[in-house]
Formats: C-alpha cells, sequence, structure tokens
C-alpha cells in the first residue's frame, strides 16, 4: 500500500521517494539493463544525425555560411550548460520521464505537466524530423543504385507528392524494435552507433584532402538582405526589432537555433534514469560524455562540408552526399549515404524510445490515462504507447515538411532546457539535505545563466514557431484542466495500478474506471 495522500492545488510536488517507489510497482516495472557504455553508446546514437547530416547544410546556406562551426559552438556551449543541471536532475531522481519528472519533484504538479506536453511535442516531432531526412538519403541509395522512386510516394505533399513512403516505413519499423524490448534496442543502437561513427570518420577523413580554403572566405559572410521564405520565417527576435538580414553575426545565431536540433539526443539520455543499473554514477556520464563526444564531431565534420563546396550550395536534402560527390571519389558518394541512412535509423528509434518513457511517467502518475502505460507482459515495455507514438511520427514523417518540424522540436526543447535549470535552483533550496552523486557547479549562477541563453537561442527562431507552440502548450493547458487535474495520484490517492490509500485499518480499493479492463 502507497503513503501517496490527497492533495490539493496544481503546484502540489511529488516527492523523490515517491518517484523512486513508483518505478517498484509490477504493473509499471521498466528493465534496468544500461551501463554507462551502453547509454553513452545511446546519446552518441542520437545526436549524430539529422542536425549534422541535414540540417548543418540549410543553415551554412541560408544563415551561416562557413561559420555553421560556430552555429554548433554556440549551441554546444548553451547544451553543455543545461547538461550540467540534467545531470544532478537524472542522478538525483532516477525515474523515466526527463524533465517531466524533475519539474514534479520540485515545482509542481501544473509545471510537470506542460512540460511533458511539451516533451511529447518534441520527441514525436523530432522523430518525424529524423524520418524526413532519412527518406532524403534513402533516394540518394537508390539513385546510386539507378533506382529513382516516383515522386508521388517519396516527397510528401510539401515536394508535389502524395506521401513520404519511405519516412512512413523506417517510423513503423523501429517502433517494432522498441517494442521487443530495451536490451534489443540498445544491441541495435550500438552496432548502428559504431557504423555511423566510422562513416563520421570516412567524412572527415576523405574531405580533408579536398577542402579548399577560399571556400572558407569570408567565414563569417557580411550581412545581407534575409530571403526568409514561408517555410523557415523570420527569426522573432528580428522580426521585433525591423531587422531583416541573414548573415553576419545574427545569421550565426539564427543558423545555432536551427542546427540546436543537433543536440536534442542527452535530453532523450535522461529519460532512461529508470533503465540504468547503476542511474547515480552512470547517468552524469551519459549525459557529458555523449553531448562532449558529439559537439567536437559536429564543428569537424560542419568545417569540412563548407570547405569542400561553396556555402551556398550546401542547401540540399543529403548534404554530406553532396559533398562527397564533389570529392569525384567513385562510390564515395553512395558509400557515405548509405551509411548514414543506417545510422539515421538508430536517431529515429531513440527519439520514439523518449517519446514513450516521458508519456509512460505521465500515465503511470495517472496525468495521461494510466491504461496507456501498461507494460507488456513478455517484453517488460509500454507497448502501446509505443504503438501510438510510432503511427503518430510516421504520419507526420509522411505528411509534413522537415524545417518546420525541427524548428517546433527545438523551441521545445530549448523550454525544457529552462525549466530544468530553474529546477535545480529550486530543488536546492527546497531539498539541500538531498544526497547528490553529482552537484551542478556555480549554482545558481550557471543555473540561471544556462535559462537565459536557451531562452536567448529560443529567441532566434521564427514567429510561426513560437506560435505553433503556444497553441500546443494552449491545448495542454485545456487538457489537464479538464482531465489530468482531477485523476492526478496526488489527488486520489490511488497507486500505479488503481489501488486508493485509506487511512490506518481501511481496505485499499480499486477505481474502475481508470484500471486496465
Amino acid at each position: 500500500m502507497t503513503d501517496i495522500r490527497p492533495r490539493s492545488g496544481i503546484f502540489r510536488t511529488k516527492s523523490i521517494e515517491q518517484a523512486i517507489r513508483d518505478t517498484e510497482e509490477p504493473e509499471f516495472r521498466l528493465n534496468k539493463a544500461l551501463g554507462p557504455v551502453q547509454l553513452t553508446v545511446m546519446g552518441i546514437g542520437v545526436l549524430i544525425g539529422t542536425g549534422v547530416f541535414v540540417l548543418a547544410g540549410e543553415a551554412a546556406a541560408l544563415y551561416s555560411g562557413p561559420a555553421v562551426s560556430l552555429s554548433f559552438l554556440i549551441s554546444g556551449v548553451v547544451c553543455a550548460l543545461a547538461a550540467l543541471c540534467y545531470a544532478e536532475f537524472a542522478s538525483t531522481v532516477p525515474v523515466a520521464g526527463s524533465a517531466y519528472t524533475f519539474s514534479y519533484t520540485s515545482m509542481g504538479e501544473v509545471v510537470a505537466w506542460m512540460i511533458g506536453w511539451d516533451l511529447i511535442l518534441e520527441f514525436t516531432l523530432g522523430a518525424a524530423t529524423v524520418a524526413k531526412g532519412w527518406s532524403g538519403y534513402f533516394d540518394s541509395v537508390l539513385g546510386g543504385l539507378g533506382i529513382v522512386l516516383p515522386d508521388s510516394i517519396s516527397g510528401g505533399p510539401g515536394s508535389g507528392g502524395v506521401i513520404d513512403l519511405p519516412a512512413v516505413f523506417v517510423a513503423l519499423l523501429m517502433m517494432v524494435i522498441l517494442i521487443i524490448g530495451i536490451r534489443l534496442s540498445a544491441w541495435v543502437n550500438a552496432t548502428i552507433t559504431s557504423l555511423k561513427l566510422l562513416i563520421v570518420a570516412g567524412i572527415i577523413v576523405i574531405g580533408a584532402f579536398y577542402v579548399t580554403g577560399s571556400n572558407w572566405t569570408p567565414f563569417i559572410p557580411p550581412s545581407q538582405p534575409g530571403e526568409y521564405g514561408d517555410e523557415t520565417g523570420t527569426p522573432l527576435l528580428l522580426d521585433l526589432f525591423g531587422i531583416n538580414t541573414a548573415f553576419g553575426l545574427t545569421g550565426v545565431f539564427t543558423g545555432a537555433a536551427l542546427v540546436f536540433f543537433a543536440y536534442l539526443g542527452f535530453d532523450i539520455v535522461a529519460t532512461l534514469s529508470e533503465e540504468v543499473k547503476n542511474p547515480q554514477k552512470t547517468m552524469p556520464i551519459g549525459i557529458i560524455a555523449s553531448l562532449s563526444i558529439a559537439t567536437v564531431l559536429y564543428i569537424i565534420v560542419s568545417l569540412i562540408y563548407t570547405g569542400i563546396l561553396p556555402y551556398d550550395q550546401l542547401a540540399v536534402e543529403a548534404p554530406a552526399a553532396a559533398a562527397m560527390a564533389a570529392t569525384g571519389i567513385p562510390a564515395a558518394e553512395f558509400i557515405i549515404s548509405l551509411g548514414i541512412l543506417i545510422g539515421l535509423t538508430v536517431v529515429i528509434m531513440t527519439l520514439m524510445l523518449g517519446q514513450t518513457r516521458v508519456a509512460f511517467a505521465m500515465s503511470r502518475d495517472h496525468l495521461l490515462p494510466p491504461a496507456l502505460g501498461k507494460v507488456h507482459p513478455k517484453f517488460r515495455t509500454p507497448y502501446r504507447l509505443t504503438i501510438i507514438t510510432g503511427v503518430v511520427a510516421a504520419g507526420l514523417g509522411g505528411f509534413l515538411e522537415l524545417t518546420e518540424l525541427g524548428q517546433l522540436v527545438n523551441i521545445g526543447t530549448l523550454a525544457a532546457f529552462v525549466l530544468v535549470s530553474i529546477g535545480v535552483i529550486v530543488l536546492r533550496r527546497t531539498r539541500p539535505d538531498l544526497p547528490r552523486a553529482f552537484r551542478t557547479p556555480f549554482v545558481p549562477v550557471l543555473p540561471i545563466v544556462s535559462a537565459i541563453l536557451c531562452f536567448a537561442v529560443a529567441l532566434f527562431l521564427p514567429a510561426g514557431t513560437w506560435i505553433r507552440f503556444v497553441v500546443w502548450m494552449l491545448i495542454g493547458a485545456v487538457v489537464y484542466y479538464f482531465y489530468g487535474r482531477h485523476r492526478s495520484r496526488l489527488v486520489t490517492g490511488e497507486s500505479a495500478g488503481g489501488v486508493v490509500a485509506e487511512p490506518a485499518g481501511g481496505t485499499p480499493r480499486h477505481r474502475s474506471d481508470d484500471t486496465d479492463d
């Protein structure tokens, strides 16, 4: 029987001790199978993906020029500050849910709900975005074999087609792998990530011999009138001040806001706390190591792209393939495209994994229907949520455009980073006695700087992205008001399986309305 008692107020918090006890309830228990190496590889596997293989070319061509490497560096520094905050939370509260769980234990239920709702948007759209990038490289590989798919099934409505069938296929395939189990997912991730790192090494080694220094001059192209289309949109900050320029320093920061998508991975790592063998030590290692390795690779690879091709030629679906084709080496484009194609599959899988774990934590707290979070009796995975996530990601990837999806993911990620940074300060004040295996340095200065910088980067996203994000959050507020506010376990006193806590001497009872049939 649980010791949860009914509480009132939308800012009610869940104790860390209770959050940890919830992980042991049989119907919602996940399999602890990941060690530090597996976790780091999982992080690298999702970090090295669409951001560097797809969006880097667009950022260079439209905003940053050769200075796209600085855009990656800026985003990397912002993420590093947030990563230190995540590391403290993930080692202190080793529970699935990432920023959702961290907010629930520090700032209260309504904040937790909103950030959980935000993370659902972030990870699901992230998976769809990468599926779109995967489709671009799939077309490149087939082209190398002399096969051309009809536009009607390979481009989606935005490209004059009907559906992007390759994007739909890969999302559904990853869904099946995730249902089978975390051990298989980790094995697939490790195998594909090893191949992906070899591909990145190949791009660097081969590309280094074909770099032309003149392509890096000027390194930061001078400002010029911006040509922001309907798809990209003028950055909100520039719009507010009536500035309509691209490139220059503003372009570097605009590029940073776009390639920020590349750093989504360490957030995924934080969602896996509950499936790690020794989370107190393993989580900080996995988060910080994967981020550090990926940042170095991003900077080097982006320099290779812009050194091989003039930056204005990189606005293509597969910039790595285009750069390799420019070397003139036979089969280089095909081999690199094939390797990247395989590598992007694990990114889709890991993003979907993160989404299901956040929704799983929300379901266990009854802020979402608890029936959704039921764990498969054999595979010990939240299979219902995985199926929903896979189908939705497949649908979005099949019918929406890449940039529009990526920008929404970025603003959702940045919002989560802001709240986690603030949450570290709050938890230090409310629970100073809590054992912390990893402590964020320079509190409260570092978390404050982290929150400010994350918000500043978000201001370089288009106004349309902000509007869509606000609309999504308003929808979330309505769902919470009419559903989660009344059914939360902190209100009903239920256990995750539907047992209601009674006063001493009472008999636990089940609520038939919230339990699975």
